[in-house]
């Protein structure tokens, strides 16, 4: 999340940013309450030090970035909840997928939409405008974060694959 949310980084890598992915793959890996609370706490300090240290605009901090714990909370929480539902084979983790990206779409939806309504950015906020904006940088976040759900699940398929394929060899079969 660090080398794609801190702009800096990201710009030399030509990374979009990882934020939603991670948190989702946290909340699927990790699980713990504690863990959804230091990596929130991780994604300010970034912010904190993009803005304060390394002169990245704070456009986007205003009164809506209350609303990202809720925001990401959803993408954690839907990765806890598919985790119980989580099975060593290319169909389960097409539904972790899907369900990363649907988690994605909401979490974009209450992230915008605070941002929209709440940011003090927009004089005259009405739905027609927000509804076009939204079409407009929705895409582009959720296909970031489906993109790096699908080479995240990908990668793990592969090492679930191997590892059942070298499990089953024996030491006379390995030499």
């Amino acid at each position: 999340m660090t080398a794609t949310r801190f702009h800096h980084v990201s710009d030399w890598l030509h990374l979009p940013d990882a934020s939603m992915a991670v948190f989702f793959l946290g909340g699927l890996a990790l699980r713990r309450h504690g863990y959804f609370i230091a990596l929130l706490g991780l994604s300010v300090a970034i912010d904190w030090t993009a803005v304060r240290l390394a002169g990245v605009s704070d456009f986007c901090i205003t009164a809506a970035y209350a609303a990202l714990p809720v925001a990401y909370g959803v993408l954690w929480y839907a990765g806890r909840a598919t985790h119980a539902r989580l099975r060593p084979s290319a169909a389960s983790l097409s539904i972790a997928w899907g369900l990363g990206t649907l988690a994605a779409v909401l979490s974009f939806l209450i992230s915008n939409g605070a941002f929209y309504w709440w940011g003090g950015r927009y004089t005259d906020p009405h739905w027609a405008q927000y509804l076009q904006r939204a079409w407009q940088w929705g895409p582009l976040f959720v296909r970031t974060t489906a993109l790096y759900l699908a080479v995240v699940l990908a990668a793990a398929w592969c090492a679930l694959r191997w590892r059942a394929a070298t499990s089953f060899s024996t030491p006379s079969e390995v030499s």
